[in-house]
């Protein structure tokens, strides 16, 4: 079974994922700034490292992801600031891919948005730009690291009921978090999705076929 390391171990697509992982025998450990989190994180069945990511140099992340099988990023500003945006998104991000190059950890899974294109469309006077422009770098940095990489990109999150089964049909908007987990989940374990961006939605073919298919 493999070490995993998460950032934003709060985030309610990590802590699913958490839960599937440790249930699958992994060993999870969830990088969080609020300590008042950790009895959740232990729920889910992760051990609760604390961190500021926002505060961490390129040194700091290398120390922290050394010796793990695995990096998972499912940190985010939120919807806070666009300053801590552009920080967390964006730099902190790209920070923590250079510090798994540094310290040898080669599988890294980024979670990402369905969006997050060089085209992305979303205009520069809107919020949401940071948001849209930092995903975007990051993602290109991550493509270009030579690490096993996979990005998990999925379309906008609901709190429905997961169903199993996603796809990028057209049919849907939306996808609920359990099944966004269920993908990352499966993404973890399986090093043969590396090189891939695997965009969806909810929909109807099962998670497991879909990962098999041709990314998009």
């Amino acid at each position: 079974m493999s070490n995993i390391i998460v950032f934003g171990g709060h985030g309610k697509v990590a802590l699913l994922a958490t839960r599937i992982l440790s249930e699958r025998g992994h060993t999870v450990t969830s990088v969080i700034r609020n300590a008042d989190q950790s009895d959740e994180i232990r729920a889910h069945g992760g051990e609760p490292h604390l961190a500021d990511i926002q505060q961490l140099t390129l040194d700091d992340f290398a120390e922290l992801v050394r010796g793990h099988d695995a990096v998972v990023w499912s940190a985010g500003a939120g919807g806070g600031s666009v300053d801590r945006t552009w920080a967390i998104d964006r730099d902190a991000a790209v920070l923590s891919i250079q510090g798994a190059k540094q310290a040898g950890v080669d599988r890294y899974v980024m979670v990402s948005f369905s969006g997050s294109q060089l085209d992305h469309g979303i205009p520069q006077d809107q919020d949401f730009f940071a948001y849209a422009q930092s995903k975007m770098i990051a993602d290109a940095v991550l493509r270009d690291s030579g690490l096993q990489w996979t990005i998990v990109a999925p379309s906008t999150l609901t709190d429905d009921e997961p169903t199993g089964s996603v796809d990028w049909d057209g049919s849907s908007t939306q996808v609920p978090r359990g099944d966004v987990a269920h993908v990352l989940a499966d993404v973890v374990e399986n090093p043969g999705t590396a090189g891939n961006t695997f965009r969806f939605n909810t929909g109807s073919t099962p998670v497991a076929d879909f990962l098999r298919a041709d990314a998009v």
